[in-house]
Parts: structure tokens; sequence; C-alpha cells
């Protein structure tokens, strides 16, 4: 067959460029193969490293301005001009690079393209080749990006991937992803991983003092992660050096920040190698910081040479391509100290390193999986020889159309997940719950959801628990509640029921919108159907099922699935000792547990009883087993008393004053308290209570009645100490221990903090009650307190007076906008320590240059060098609302909700309107928490509460 990639920038041959190349290779024994690059980036001649294998270049890119290769094209004037346009087939927020002229010089060449076969591998590339590609040439798109992980830049993918004869993805995890999101309206989905050629490959000895990374020179590299990690260890081993291999734009920019560094004498930027292999030979340890990576091949090629391998944790192949523990470490992305942690750890310990460098090299045999693509080929020439090929793609679109739907922009709907084997007998059957459930059904992203407005993700989560348990027992099943590292529950059923197990749940849930997905040992969905049709599959190999049931927000901007499922998994015998059992699926006490720990208890789970283990019911290590409050420091900026009072002390220090009520109505109320607590009603509901401290005021929406929160006015905390009425949020936050009540672990939040996904609370406490705490890596200036300073900087600089007195040390960073993991103790100690300092700061009642921060800073450090606090990990997005540029992260808070919290901030010096502001975040803010928490009068979650029906809703 002719078969041709189509790609944007081969010549850059960067690890995703030799790739494709390397499959290509493999093909050109048996089809005749080329490349065609859309762009030609470098002014040096390119040489295919196979000479079989032609490649074709469609613009010269290396100078501007941009002009077509072909001698027939537009003239060089025009070239340019046409080149200054954006494309028209492209989005600029999908790809930036391509323009006019590359949009005319592709219709050119894909309209009579002579192949069998083209293989787009980007999706901005796929959007031509839909385009213009001739309806006889098959499209194969190769996707080299983690699709799973989101981003603009994969809606054409979305778009289009209905209309492709098949999808192939390098990483597992986005061809299951895509599978399950996109279900019938999917095209052939097929996993072709990245393989290392066969041959011979030189084996490092592990003797050298070299690191090597070998990467790109982008801006999104992760490069200059590496330079900051070794600039933490090089003073450690002067005598090892770390050697970067490639080139690229951001190259300049990368030298600078090592020279900044001081690193020029160990760190050395060696360009482009020609023989990579050779390159891995010299090296002791691989370095890899890519941001996301679903290639994986300078893995593959580093152990292959018996190099231990440090990666980014990053989206992509990393956790599929290094043996945790065994051939390499993967960090967290962006933990620069983590990997300057890890990176020493595999200098000083030559045992280890050894170790992993053998068993990366007897490995390496798992990168040469066999060749997937004839049978892809095979299978494709079959459906267009028999003519099937028209009717199953008119199928897939008809099915894309209906199940995963298009916004009113154009843009692919977001899709929940659909199984890949959905048949005429599911579609059919979800269209009659449709008919039966009325108003209180919809189909969105592929599937049948109920429509509620008051059921949290621990509701649903508690919901679909209750459903499992009730089916297996009216069926007379045994089971028992499991516990593993995921927030989902999870139940037992042992092997010899998986039948009957499924065969209950297919008969409980008859006619109900409730579905059944089969999983891996991976604990990955394989298909999905729903659970009424679930003894249609009872042949079926899984190592278990999540019965979950969709629930989507009237609003449709929040949608809870498969995520929130119960999971069963099916618990067998130990083929080799039978003392033990095993579970499939990996629990808090392992995946292999002895026989005699199967001492069934009860449990109580949002109210119900059910089924455990003794050993799952008790407080393992890392459980948290002390209440956790939540303290918020609020006002009412727009209340005219309050600042009637804030007048009369600016006055009395002889400051300007305004009018109170003109000065009222430029002050807004965005309610973003009211957000923050549905933020914790709906993602962090073992919060104990909820404290409010504030300046004789109240919210008019929230619940005085409520038992779980209190509004504390200033003078409770403050006492005979510090000075009433006080505006300073300084002083108001070094009382906040004072609280009657306040558990010694608690949270502190300011209103514009919410949390963003559901969590546990070992996300911001240790089980043995230290609490964490999340460094910035903004630095503290290194000068004495200023008149030019902010006044939060100044008193960051006072708390590094106040620690290098009281321990030595010099504090270089602050902390991220997020919620503040505090200690009661910690606060009392801080009193004592430092009296004259917190006395100060308590008795200004506006901002000073000699405050301290005591509740985002000065604890922290305090807890941290007295064994009360230890560095955590948080992801943390910021939006500053007052500039145009930040505005547009909320959409992709919105659609990725990625984020464990986020920070909406305005610093009053953006581009932004306070009446633009004030529309984005009323359009915002009910859009990501459209669940009216419990918390506010009169709500539907209120009302449930008060009449006892709080957790879980009712099927």
């Amino acid at each position: 067959m002719k078969i041709a990639f189509l790609m944007a920038r081969v010549d850059v041959m960067g690890d995703a460029e030799r790739a494709v190349l390397q499959h290509a290779s493999g093909l050109a024994d048996r089809h005749d193969v080329r490349v065609i690059s859309v762009f030609k980036a470098r002014r040096r001649r390119f040489v295919p490293p196979d000479e079989r294998v032609a490649v074709h270049f469609l613009v010269e890119a290396a100078n501007a301005p941009h002009r077509a290769t072909r001698r027939e094209g537009p003239d060089p004037r025009t070239a340019a001009a046409l080149a200054a346009l954006p494309s028209e087939v492209v989005e600029r927020r999908w790809d930036g690079r391509y323009h006019r002229l590359a949009d005319i010089e592709l219709e050119y060449l894909l309209q009579d393209i002579d192949v069998d076969v083209l293989v787009p591998t980007s999706p901005a590339l796929l959007a031509y080749a839909v385009r213009f590609a001739p309806a006889r040439v098959m499209t194969v798109h190769h996707e080299q990006r983690p699709v799973e992980s989101g981003g603009v830049e994969r809606e054409p993918l979305a778009l289009h991937g209905a209309r492709c004869d098949a999808l192939t993805f390098a990483g597992a995890r986005s061809e299951h992803w895509f599978g399950e999101t996109f279900g019938p309206g999917a095209a052939r989905l097929v996993h072709l991983p990245t393989t290392l050629a066969a041959g011979y490959r030189p084996r490092s000895t592990l003797e050298t003092r070299m690191v090597t990374l070998v990467s790109r020179l982008e801006k999104a590299s992760g490069v200059g992660d590496a330079l900051t990690a070794w600039a933490a260890v090089s003073a450690y081993h002067p005598d090892w050096s770390l050697r970067i291999l490639g080139d690229g734009p951001h190259a300049g920019a990368l030298h600078r920040q090592r020279d900044h560094l001081g690193l020029q004498g160990s760190v050395h930027f060696i360009g482009e190698a020609s023989y990579l292999a050779e390159e891995w030979a010299k090296a002791s340890i691989a370095l890899h910081t890519a941001p996301e990576d679903a290639v994986g091949l300078s893995l593959m090629e580093a152990q292959a040479a018996g190099v231990p391998v440090i990666a980014y944790d990053a989206p992509g192949v990393a956790r599929d391509t290094v043996l945790e523990g065994q051939t390499g470490l993967l960090v967290t992305p962006k933990d620069t100290d983590a990997l300057a942690s890890v990176l020493l750890a595999l200098m000083e310990k030559q045992e280890m390193r050894w170790s992993m460098g053998q068993q990366a090299a007897a490995n390496a045999s798992r990168f040469q999986t066999a060749d997937r693509w004839e049978q892809l080929l095979a299978s494709l020439r079959a459906d267009r020889d028999s003519g099937r090929r028209e009717v199953m793609r008119a199928a897939r679109v008809a099915s894309y159309a209906l199940h995963c739907g298009i916004d009113g922009k154009g843009r692919p709907a977001d899709a929940a997940p659909v199984s890949t084997r959905h048949s005429r007998k599911l579609i059919s059957a979800e269209d009659h719950v449709l008919r039966q459930g009325g108003a209180s059904l919809v189909r969105q992203g592929g599937q049948v959801c109920s429509v509620l407005d008051s059921a949290t993700p621990f509701d649903v989560m508690q919901s679909n628990l209750s459903l499992v348990a009730s089916a297996l027992e009216r069926a007379g099943i045994p089971y028992f509640v499991t516990r593993s590292t995921k927030l989902r529950h999870s139940v037992a059923v042992f092997a010899g029921q998986r039948q009957a197990a499924l065969k209950a749940l297919a008969q409980d849930c008859a006619g109900k919108p409730v579905y059944m997905a089969f999983l891996n040992e991976s604990d990955a969905a394989m298909t999905t159907t729903l659970a009424s049709l679930a003894d249609e599959f009872l042949d079926a190999s899984c190592a278990g099922v999540r019965i979950y049931r969709n629930v989507v927000t009237p609003s449709r901007t929040l949608r809870l699935g498969a995520a929130y499922g119960c999971t069963i998994s099916f618990w067998d015998d130990d083929p080799e000792d039978p003392a033990y059992v095993v579970s499939p699926l990996r629990t808090m006490i392992g995946a292999r547990i002895p026989r005699e720990a199967l001492v069934r208890v009860p449990t109580v789970l949002g109210g119900r009883r059910y089924p455990t283990l003794a050993a799952f019911n008790q407080a393992l290590h890392h459980d948290i087993a002390f209440p956790i409050d939540a303290v918020y420091t609020w006002v009412d900026g727009s209340d005219v008393a309050w600042l009637e009072r804030k007048n009369a002390v600016l006055a009395a220090k002889g400051m300007d004053t305004e009018d109170a009520a003109a000065s009222a109505a430029r002050f807004r109320n965005r309610d973003e308290l009211r957000y923050s607590l549905r933020s914790l009603d709906m993602f962090a509901p073992w919060i104990r209570n909820i404290y409010i401290v504030t300046d004789r005021q109240s919210p008019a929406w929230l619940d005085l009645n409520h038992p779980r929160v209190r509004v504390v006015d200033h003078t409770e905390i403050f006492g005979n100490e510090g000075a009433l009425p006080t505006y300073n949020s300084h002083a108001i936050e070094s009382r906040l221990h004072h609280i009657d009540g306040l558990s010694e672990q608690f949270l502190y939040f300011n209103d514009d903090v919410f949390m963003a996904k559901p969590g546990k609370p070992d996300l911001f406490f240790l089980g043995n009650g230290q609490s964490k705490h999340f460094m910035s890596s903004n630095a503290i200036p290194m000068n004495p307190v200023s008149l030019e300073d902010e006044y939060s900087r100044s008193a960051a600089k006072n708390n590094r007076e106040l620690i290098s007195w009281a321990f030595g040390r010099t504090l270089v960073n602050s902390f991220i906008h997020a919620p503040h993991p505090l200690r009661r103790s910690v606060m009392y100690d801080l009193e004592e320590t430092f009296p004259d300092h917190l006395r100060a700061t308590a008795a200004s009642q506006l901002r000073d240059r000699s405050d301290v921060s005591v509740a985002s800073s000065l604890h922290h450090y305090f807890g941290y060098y007295t064994g009360r606090s230890v560095p955590g990990r948080i992801s943390s997005g910021f939006v500053n609302v007052g500039m145009s540029e930040q505005v547009k992260k909320l959409n992709q808070l919105l659609a990725a909700r990625s984020n464990d919290v986020f920070c909406l901030n305005d610093f009053h010096d953006g581009d932004v309107s306070e009446d633009e502001q004030d529309a984005t975040l009323a359009a915002f803010l009910p859009s990501y928490f459209p669940i009216a928490s419990q918390f506010e009068a009169g709500s539907t979650r209120n009302q449930l509460f008060h009449a006892g029906r709080l957790p879980g809703w009712p099927l």
C-alpha cells in the first residue's frame, strides 16, 4: 500500500518526530512510505534516517518570510502576505503555527494525493486531512499527545475523529479515554506504542559521573526545571555533570539560566547528537522533565542502554515506560525539590543505580512489541474492498452527532464514558429509559443522566454504594466494603459469585439509568453498558465492574459520572498459597490478604450499615482520625455601617475619608464566600465546623441556625488584646486560634479561595497531626523592609527576621494562594515566642509595615522548624480576574476541573473593568459550583439537612 505520514516539522527531530520516522521505517519493508512535512524548520539539508522513506517539505520556514517550496507556488511577495494571514482551517487557539500559505499548499498537495492511507500526526493536521483529502484515501490519525489531559489543541480530534477510518494512540490511557468518551462516535481505536528498532545497542557501564537529558529546547520542555534541580545538587557533587542534548528556540534562554545559576562548569549543552545510542552508553543517569509525553522514545532508549531513569510522572506514557522503583524513579511534575532529592539519591547510592540499570536493560525487550500496523492496515483494506467502509463511517458520524453532540459554537460537547462496544440494543434500552424517566432524565455526553440540583460528588458515591449493596443483599450474595486510595467506594465479591452478582445487578437495575463498566487489572474500563444488560457479559473476563448513575445539574455545567461509581472487585483464591486470597485491585491492606484476616464486622457509611473486614475498620497509618474545622475571614465592603466605622478610624489617624454611601456604591459583593462554602459542601464534607470571622456582619443568605456554621465577631477573638475595630487582615489572622471551640487542626480560607474537586483530609494534614504547607516559587526579595514594599511583602520580610533570630535560617520563598492548614498549638506558641511582634500586629488597625503575617506564612515556617508542619503538594490554580490575559484561564478551570484548589484574586491593577469582573464571576462561580450548599437558607440541601435527609439522595 502507499502510505503518507503528515507531519508539522519533521526536521526538528524531537522524540515525537523520531517516533513517527521509526513507524515509517518499520512499514517501509512492505509498503511505499513517505513523509510530508508542512514546514521545513531548519536551513540545513535534511537527511531521512531511512533512505527508503522519502521526505517532502511544503513550506520553507527556516527564515522569515515563509515561502512555498514548489516552483509553481506563490511568488515571494505573495507568499509573505499569505503567511501573515491566519489559517482558515486551523484556529489559532488550536495551533498557532499554521497560516493561509500552509492552507493553500496543503490543499494543493492533498486534493489529488496518490496514496491509499494518509496518517496525520496532530489534531491540526487531521483538520486538513478531513478537509482536503479525497474520499478514496483512508485516514488513520496517529495521536502523539495524551488526549486525556485536555486542552483546546485537541479539539479538532474530537470534532473530526468520527470521520477517520482509524485512530491510533501512542499511549494506552489515551486510547481508553477516547473510547470511553466518544463511544459509538469513535472510529476504530488502536494502541500503537512507540517501539525500539531491533539491533545492537551499546550498554552503559554506569561508571561515569554523567546525567544525560535529551530534549527539544522549547519553552515548555521542562529543561528549566532540570537546571533548577541541578543547582540544588551540584554543590554536593561537583564531579558530576549534566549533559543536555538537543536544540531549539529556547536554547538561548536556557543558556542564560544556566549561567545565572553559576552552573557553567557542570552543565553542558551538547546540541543535537547524530547517534543517541552512543550518548546513552556514556550516561549513568537519564533525566526526563517533559511536562507531558505520549511517545516515551528517549525513556526507552535510555533504559535499553541499561541507564536508570528519573522522569516526571507527567500525562502520557511515563508510568507505562518506567517501572517505578525498578528501572527508574518518577517525580511529580514541577516539583523541583523532589527532582533534586531523587537525583541526589541516585547519584550517591551506587548499588541502587546499578540495580536499576540492570533491570532497565533486562526489561528493554518490552519496547520491541509486535508490529500492529499490518493488522490495522489489513482490516482497513478489507473494509474498503467489501464496501463496509462508507457504511461504518456514516454510522459513526450519526452516532457522534446523536450521543456526543456539538455545542452552539460548533465545538464538541463534553462527553461521559460510553462503551466502545455500544450496540443497537443498548441504544434502544437507553431510549426506553429516557421515555420512562421523563424530564428527570436527559442524554448528555452519550449516556442517560439524572438531573438533580442537590447531589454532591460524595452523595453520588454514597448512593452508588447503596445501590450495589441493595442489589447484592436482595440476591443473597455475600460482599464486604473494602478500602483503597480512591475516593469512590468499593466492595469485594468472591470470583465464584461473579456471574450471580452480574445477574443480580441486571435484574435490580432493569429500566434504570445505571451503567456498568467492565474493568481490567489496572482499574481501567474496557467496555461500558447499561447495568440492565450485564447478563450479556457473563462470560467476559474482567477484574471487576464499576456501577454508576450519571448525575448532571440543571445548568449542565457539572456532571458526576463513572469517577464516582462503586467498584466491585472479584476476589479469588491465591493459586500459590491457599492461606491467602487475592484482590485484583489493590486495597489499603494490600492485594494479597491472609484468610485469617477475613473477619467481617459492621461499619456505618452515610448513615447505612454495611459489612466490612476488621482490618478495614481500624484507623490505618495514614488515616486522619482528628476533627478539622474551616475558618474564613470575611467582610462585606459594601456595608455602609462598616464603611462609616472605617472612616472614623481613618479620620482619627488624620487620613482621608470618603462619603460612606458613595463608597459603598463602588464596592461590590460578588458572593465569593457563598461559593467557597459551596465548594466545601461539594468537595470537602469531612470539614467539621465552619467559622466566619467578621466585624458585626453576617451574609444575608447564610442559615445562622445551621449547627455546623457560626459567625464569629472580632470581639470574640481579640478580647482585651489589639485595637478594634480593625481593618488589618494581618491583625485578624494573628488571633484566629482564639476562636472558642476551634479544633487543633483547621484550614484557613480567604473567601476568594475554593476547593476545586473532591479531596481528602490528607491533602492538608498527615495522620500524625502534622500540617502541610504549600510553598511558592516566588522569592522574598533579599533586602530590608522599605516604603515601596507592599504590606504582604514587608510582612514576609519581618517573618524572615523572626525565623532567622529563632532558628538561624533565612527564608527565601512565600506560599501559594491556597487553603492554609494550621494548628492552634503552633499559633499559641508563636504568641509566647514572639509576643511583642504579635501584640503589635494585633494592635494595628490598618496594615502596617511592622506587621507579621501569621496564618499565611509565619505559622508554616515555625511549624516546620518545630516539627509540626511539613512541605506538601497541591494543584492550585490562580486567576487575577482584573487581567484580561488571566481571565482566559477560567474556561480551562471549568472545562478541566483538574486543580485541587484555586484562587480568584483581583490586584486592582488590571485592564478589566469592575463591571466586566462582576459579569465574569457571575457567570463562572455558579457554573463551577451549581449546587447550593446546605448552609444557604432555603436551598434544597438546606431543607434536606433540616429534614434529616443528608447525606445521600434517593434513587
